[in-house]
């Protein structure tokens, strides 16, 4: 095959996981799993889709350290109204931590059809 072809598949510099969903569908999904997160503290998912989500999270977390009505407005459009308190509260707890909110614990296959499942919680 002619190396011109060759660069045809390989997904250079695309980065993000499609999860086999629409656009639309993987906005909604990354909303409802980070509105689940910021409730319960900590959910069990797809090892993906922990990955995934940590950058989202972890992103909403910055922009919660800083009261501003911008950040307050961009938080309210990327989560659901009973998620947008808490990850003030959140914000608060971690003060001057820089990074790295979130922990991803690795569980093992599910039993049904052998995906990678893993915990994601926020790190005390």
């Amino acid at each position: 095959m002619p190396l011109a072809l060759c660069s045809l598949y390989v997904r250079h510099l695309k980065k993000g996981r499609k999860f086999g969903r629409e656009r639309n569908q993987r906005r909604a999904l990354m909303k409802s799993l980070a509105s689940s997160f910021f409730v319960l503290g900590k959910i069990t998912t797809t090892e993906a889709k922990a990955k995934e989500l940590r950058p989202y999270v972890e992103k909403l977390i910055t922009r919660g350290k800083e009261l501003t009505l911008t950040n307050r407005r961009y938080i309210e459009s990327c989560l659901p109204k009973m998620a947008v308190s808490r990850v003030f509260d959140r914000a608060k707890k971690v003060g001057s931590r820089a990074g790295g909110y979130t922990r991803i614990l690795k569980l093992g296959a599910r039993k049904s059809d052998s995906a990678q499942m893993a915990i994601i919680e926020l790190v005390d």
